[in-house]
């Protein structure tokens, strides 16, 4: 009797429209056969040739495998055989086609470094294919190729709308097997796996492996909502964590890949840094949100509107600034050239400051090493919450590379089972400002710790220059870090 009422109660909702949630969630396929046989043909796999020079030593990459004897003395001929000639390999993986005429998604890594790429559909047709474009930051790359006949194509949709628990359906390569499906569900979303600056990951337990990366995660609606990327395994198959690109940030990518060749990102001109909770009361903010500025570009759009370092973004252009993961990602999908409505905390006053979005240029940055000195003898200023301190001068400079136009305080040394040790600090860190107020000496650092702590300060904010990076570091006064 319940399960009859059950069913009346669950055709009830759908023939009214209304949200099955709950208990009344969307029911498991009886079979993904359908979909499954509709899908497949959208689906390629990707085969690359890559020629791999032996290095200095007469050796490659494939000569780089465990110390298991039993895959030495398997390989051993292959290894021994001609060291100093170049070698042919051939990779595996995924994609999927977005155009009738011949476009296909997959990875960056899948193609990248590759001389030839080809192509096989699932009818067995191989073609020669082509790059359109590519992206390293969100591993994302655009490939074309001629085929006789249109193809059949997969569409984005909207990776904002599946939930976790929702089912998902992955189709692409494993091991160079073949297409070969699997279904699972949403594990959890908005994972950041530290691979590029953009993580947004939707994590899966669709049995992804080796191979699979550029294929793509249905909806059970047959809409794109992933691209399969990156897999969590310590033995190199599946263990049921597996990680998609959001299709609404792929959508944006290939589309300026296929338009101009290239991204063309937003860009405002700050390095950013999570707001904890000591930042917080140091800062006497009401809560850990937002993203503080540690870092700001001379001349670029944030400098140009008024920002500062130590500014906290809490919303750009009418979207909120949870964390400091947030803002890069909208700043990117933000179009060149607009005016967009920075909302900020300085001070502890509210503020909003109007910056045009400038492009972001990916520049080859390069490493300047001061000349080589003789250090003369630092001149310790006594141990202040863990580190000892010394000022800047030419000899320390050159010593710990500290380029002329970086002012503040020296650490010379550091006790790693104190706080500072604890916080990771290390010598050759410089000081820059306390509160920032700019220090310029040991004495400086002092008088500022001595008269915050008697004035009942609990956390002092530190903003730290390590090898050219300015980070911001809550240090507690009250002895409970």
């Amino acid at each position: 009797m319940l399960r009859v009422l059950r069913r009346v109660l669950v055709a009830a909702v759908v023939a009214l429209g209304l949200p099955a949630t709950g208990a009344m969630a969307r029911p498991a396929p009886a079979s993904f056969a359908d979909l499954a046989g509709q899908l497949l043909p959208m689906v390629v796999n990707i085969a690359t040739t890559e020629t791999l020079k032996p290095d200095a030593k007469g050796g490659d990459k494939l000569s780089d495998l465990p110390p298991d004897p039993e895959l030495q003395q398997l390989f051993k001929g292959l290894l021994d055989k001609d060291k100093n000639v170049p070698r042919r390999v051939v990779s595996l993986g995924s994609g999927f086609v977005i155009d009738p005429s011949g476009l296909i998604v997959t990875n960056n890594h899948v193609i990248d470094g590759a001389e030839q790429i080809t192509v096989t559909l699932n009818d067995g047709t191989s073609l020669p294919a082509k790059v359109v474009g590519r992206d390293e930051k969100t591993d994302l790359a655009l490939l074309r190729v001629k085929p006789p006949r249109p193809l059949a194509s997969a569409h984005f949709g909207d990776s904002n709308k599946p939930r976790v628990g929702d089912w998902v359906l992955a189709i692409g390569n494993p091991f160079g097997l073949g297409s070969t499906v699997t279904t699972g569900i949403v594990s959890a979303r908005n994972r950041d796996i530290e691979a590029g600056p953009y993580d947004d990951f939707i994590q899966t337990d669709a049995p992804i492996n080796r191979g699979n990366s550029g294929g793509p995660l249905f909806d059970m609606d047959g809409a794109v909502i992933g691209i399969n990327s990156v897999i969590y395994s310590p033995s190199g198959g599946s263990v049921g964590i597996g990680f998609a690109i959001p299709s609404n940030m792929a959508r944006d990518v290939i589309g300026q890949i296929e338009k101009f060749g290239a991204t063309r990102r937003g860009w405002l001109g700050v390095r950013v840094q999570s707001v904890t909770d000591d930042i917080a009361q140091g800062m006497g903010l009401p809560a850990p949100s937002g993203a503080l500025i540690a870092e700001i570009t001379p001349g670029g759009p944030a400098a140009k509107a008024g920002l500062q370092q130590g500014d906290v973004i809490t919303a750009f252009d009418g979207k909120p600034i949870p964390d400091s993961r947030a803002l890069p990602r909208v700043v990117a999908d933000t179009p060149i050239g607009k005016s967009a409505d920075v909302a900020f905390v300085r001070g502890g006053q509210k503020q909003t400051a109007h910056v045009m979005v400038a492009r972001l240029e990916d520049d080859d940055k390069t490493d300047d090493a001061a000349p080589p000195a003789r250090p003369a003898p630092a001149k310790p200023a006594g141990t202040l919450l863990g580190f000892s301190l010394s000022t800047l001068d030419g000899a320390s400079r050159a010593k710990y590379h500290v380029a002329p136009e970086i002012q503040g305080v020296l650490i010379t040394a550091v006790d790693p089972d104190s706080q500072a040790g604890d916080k990771n600090f290390r010598a050759g860190d410089v000081i820059v400002a306390i509160q920032n107020q700019p220090v310029r000496s040991p004495d400086d650092v002092s008088r500022h710790i001595d008269a915050d702590t008697k004035s009942g300060h609990k956390v002092e904010m530190l903003l730290i220059n390590r090898d050219g990076d300015s980070t911001y570091v809550a240090m507690r006064l009250d002895g409970e870090g």
